[in-house]
């Protein structure tokens, strides 16, 4: 593989292979304020989310793309924000962040953000969808789907949002914990499980059975997918502490010879096992996307650190996104940014020629992504 050694974080086009679709609405100040922080509260009275990093980062970094100087106040910012309308405000954003390519998850809250189409259009670039699988069983039981029928059901619907979907996802860190039984469950197990699901009723339908979730990710390993985990930080109702992905050893195990890939979101501030495991699984990729976000002027150091132990061909790039156009912007600058100080301090150390920075620059801003998901392939799916 041959690098232009002019190639640097500055100019690299980026592939977000984890995001959401952005909001175009025009919102009030509790409105985006609820976009800017994992909470599922407001801040307490008289306090404000835009004290934090993200908030600053905002300030600093967003406020110079709408027109403002860095470090316009909230009140400044969020009134600039009403007079451009959301859609301008996306556009602009968006469109300044060098991403080439969004691996967009359809599964959370569709109906209030750009569908991956609305994306590229907004963003001027590539999109591509991943569906998530818990949202998949959850439609078929809303639809009517008999327990007798579900695991035929959901195989066939999984094989045809795979045609143009390139990978999928799994919540279940959320949902269950990644402490659970690697294994792949018997069928009886599963029929039964869906037959306790369906009779709780319709209050029931959030999917949270370990049974019918293992069943899930089995049929994404027997397909080969590319299985994206979230993986540590999120929202107020994970336990973080069955969030690290070293829970998932097992399953790592089984699933190495698959030809499936499992891709470790976030990581935060489990990103140094992420790193450990990406090492000695041939399958295992990660990124550090939320927390380089939320962790905006410090976001040098979780690169860094990221950096540590993981082959540099099993590092990718994401913003993890979601509502806030905000989100991808800073996810943009602040990977670059930190990115580029890391490898000149690897180059003032030990003297990293320009050729090789460049070359690793390449393979984690995109080149491991179109990798690992398969998207040279020719029918441009993640099928084996």
């Amino acid at each position: 593989m041959s690098t232009d050694p002019a190639v640097t974080p500055a100019n690299v086009p980026l592939l977000d292979h984890h995001c959401h679709g952005v909001t175009t609405g025009d919102l009030d100040r509790a409105s985006f304020e609820a976009l800017i922080t994992e909470s599922d509260w407001d801040a307490p009275e008289g306090t404000t989310h835009f004290d934090s990093q993200v908030g600053f980062a905002i300030r600093r970094h967003c406020a110079p793309v709408l027109g403002l100087e860095p470090f316009a106040s909230a009140e400044a910012y969020l009134e600039r924000r009403r007079e451009l309308g959301g859609a301008e405000v996306s556009r602009r954003l968006l469109r300044a962040t060098g991403i080439s390519d969004y691996v967009i998850e359809t599964g959370h809250k569709a109906d209030e953000i750009l569908d991956p189409d609305g994306m590229a259009d907004a963003g001027q670039a590539r999109a591509h969808e991943v569906v998530r699988l818990e949202r998949l069983a959850e439609e078929l039981i809303i639809g009517g789907c008999p327990a007798s029928g579900f695991r035929a059901a959901f195989a066939r619907v999984l094989d045809e949002r795979r045609r143009h979907a390139i990978g999928v996802k799994s919540i279940a860190a959320y949902r269950i914990g990644l402490d659970f039984e690697p294994t792949r469950p018997a069928a009886a197990d599963v029929d039964a499980a869906v037959l306790r699901w369906i009779d709780g009723g319709a209050d029931a339908v959030r999917l949270d059975d370990p049974v019918i979730i293992r069943h899930l990710l089995w049929e994404a390993v027997e397909r080969a997918c590319a299985i994206q985990f979230h993986i540590g930080y999120g929202d107020a109702d994970v336990d973080l502490h069955r969030c690290s992905p070293l829970l998932l050893t097992e399953f790592l195990r089984l699933t190495r010879a698959s030809g499936a890939r499992v891709m470790l979101l976030h990581c935060y501030p489990f990103h140094r096992e992420a790193g450990y495991l990406a090492q000695v699984f041939p399958h295992v990729y990660f990124d550090v996307g939320l927390a380089i976000n939320y962790t905006g002027s410090r976001s040098d150091d979780i690169i860094a650190e990221s950096f540590e132990l993981a082959p540099f061909h099993k590092i990718l790039f994401s913003s993890d996104a979601w509502g806030a156009a905000e989100l991808y912007h800073l996810g943009a600058l602040l990977f670059r940014r930190g990115l580029a100080r890391v490898l000149d301090t690897f180059a003032e150390r030990d003297d990293w020629p320009e050729e090789e920075r460049a070359r690793v620059t390449e393979l984690v801003a995109w080149r491991n992504a179109r990798r690992a998901y398969r998207l040279d392939d020719p029918d441009g799916s993640d099928a084996r």
